[in-house]
């Protein structure tokens, strides 16, 4: 479990707590959790998750209670400068997954996937176990999730997670669903830790491919997203996320800082 005397700064960018960390100090953290034996969970907030979050209260409980927030997206980097509480680099989850698989190889961690289009998990596995000897994947699991509802105290999927025994379960269900759908389990799946990571097992099983890394650094890697999946993702950049710009504004005219 991770401290409060150990735990970083957090800062908010909009409705939504921000952790100041780098990418090592995340993977350490992610170790600590798992350590701990307490389990927990870890998302990675975006410009759309920050527009979301205006009006999904379970979403905003979700990261409330979140074990570790790092940011995805240098307009969110970007924006945390201008509020004068700088985070200190981009840690996007799918960056993070294969050090972090890396690590659970070394370490012996025991990894379960949830989520991913039919096929894609199990794809990624295939690749994890090929590029990494002794990798302990011990189940993928892609059915269909709903969360609209309220989640009863436990159904197949949890009991299937629960007799595998994972360290990390990374929930690539999409925002706000595996965000949402991990607060609500994450007492029934305790101690493992639960990793939001959206299409990052896509880009691991090689289904799709990742914006070249001058885009993320300049701030226009979802260019090249929205060419790739236009019908997808039209809506969500061209018509959702420009209301970033005046959440921004109206936290910059606030002039809040960090929330611990």
């Amino acid at each position: 479990m991770i401290s409060k005397v150990d735990a970083p700064v957090r800062i908010r960018v909009g409705k939504l707590p921000i952790d100041v960390v780098d990418f090592a100090g995340a993977l350490d953290m992610i170790d600590r959790l798992v350590r701990g034996g307490e389990g927990g969970t870890v998302y990675t907030p975006n410009v759309d998750h920050i527009v979301m979050a205006e009006r999904n209260e379970r979403f905003q409980k979700a990261y409330g209670a979140a074990s570790l927030s790092l940011v995805d997206g240098t307009p969110v980097l970007w924006a945390s400068r201008l509020l004068r509480t700088p985070l200190p680099m981009k840690v996007s989850g799918s960056d993070l997954v294969v050090p972090l698989m890396e690590r659970a190889a070394e370490r012996g961690y025991r990894v379960y996937f949830l989520g991913g289009a039919p096929g894609v998990a199990d794809l990624a596995r295939q690749k994890l176990e090929a590029a990494l000897p002794g990798i302990q994947i011990v189940g993928i699991d892609d059915s269909r999730i709903d969360v609209s509802g309220e989640l009863l105290d436990t159904d197949e999927i949890v009991e299937r997670i629960q007799n595998a025994g994972p360290d990390l379960v990374l929930v690539a269900l999409g925002a706000p669903k595996q965000e949402i759908w991990s607060q609500a389990r994450r007492a029934l799946l305790k101690p493992a830790v639960l990793i939001g990571v959206g299409a990052s097992l896509d880009f691991v099983a090689g289904i799709q491919k990742r914006a070249p890394r001058w885009m993320s650094k300049v701030g226009v890697e979802w260019v090249y997203r929205l060419a790739q999946e236009p019908r997808r993702l039209a809506g969500r950049y061209l018509l959702r996320d420009p209301e970033f710009c005046w959440i921004l504004l109206r936290q910059l005219l606030t002039s809040q800082g960090p929330v611990s």
